[in-house]
C-alpha cells in the first residue's frame, strides 16, 4: 500500500496553494483542518511542525512544513504529474530559480511592505531582496518572457509563485501590473485550480446568523 498523503491546513492560509498542488498531482490524500489558537498549538501537531502553524504534509513517516518546500517536495514524489523538470534537465535551474525567488525575495518584500517597512537605501545592500520595486521588477521580467515560469510548461513554480501573484492582485499587496494580471488570467483557469478553489471555500466559517 502506498504511504498516505495527510495534509494540515486551514481555509485562512497558504494551504491553499498546497490544495492546488495536491490537486494538480491528483493523489489521494486525507485533510486535517486545524485551528488557529487551538489545534494548532496542541502537542500533537506541535510534533509535526514546532513552529504550530500551517500549512504542512506527511507522507507516511515524511513530515514536510513551508509551502514551498511541499510544493516542490511533491512534484519530486509523484513526477508523473509532469509539475517540475526532471533532474538533468536543463530548466531544472530555472524551476529552483523561480520556486525560490518567491518563497525568499518575493515572499519578504511583500510581507515587509504589508507591515510598512521600507528599506532605506544605504541598507539596500544588506537586504536579501534589495528593495521591493526591484522584486517587482524581476517578477515582471519573469511572468513576460514566456507563457510559464519555465517555459511553456506548467509547474509547481507557477503554483506556488503564481498563487502569491493572485493574492497579491486580490489584496493589493503587489502592484496590479498589466504582465501580473495577463499571467495570473493564464495559470487560475487550469480546472485544479478551481477545484482546489471550491474544497477550501467549502471549508470557511459560515457568517454568524
Amino acid at each position: 500500500m502506498a504511504d498516505e498523503l495527510v495534509f494540515y491546513t486551514n481555509p485562512r492560509s497558504r494551504g491553499r496553494i498546497v490544495r492546488w498542488m495536491l490537486e494538480e498531482v491528483g493523489q489521494p490524500y486525507r485533510t486535517e483542518v486545524l485551528d488557529y489558537g487551538t489545534t494548532m498549538k496542541e502537542p500533537g501537531y506541535l510534533a509535526i511542525n514546532p513552529m504550530g502553524k500551517v500549512p504542512a504534509l506527511l507522507h507516511g513517516k515524511t513530515v514536510v512544513t513551508e509551502t514551498a518546500a511541499i510544493c516542490a517536495y511533491l512534484a519530486d514524489a509523484f513526477p508523473q504529474a509532469k509539475l517540475a523538470p526532471p533532474p538533468g534537465d536543463r530548466l531544472r535551474g530555472s524551476y529552483y530559480r523561480w520556486m525560490f525567488f518567491a518563497a525568499g525575495p518575493t515572499e519578504a518584500a511583500v510581507s515587509n511592505k504589508n507591515f510598512g517597512f521600507v528599506v532605506p537605501p544605504e541598507r539596500e545592500g544588506i537586504m536579501g531582496y534589495g528593495n521591493f520595486g526591484r522584486v517587482m521588477d524581476t517578477l515582471e521580467q519573469a511572468v513576460s518572457h514566456s507563457t510559464y515560469l519555465v517555459g511553456d510548461n506548467f509547474t509547481a513554480a507557477d503554483i506556488y509563485a503564481g498563487s502569491q501573484i493572485g493574492f497579491g492582485l486580490m489584496f493589493n499587496s503587489i502592484e496590479k501590473r498589466p504582465a501580473f494580471e495577463r499571467y495570473w488570467d493564464r495559470i487560475k483557469v487550469r480546472p485544479a485550480y478551481a477545484r482546489a478553489r471550491q474544497i477550501d471555500d467549502a471549508l470557511m466559517p459560515k457568517p454568524a446568523a
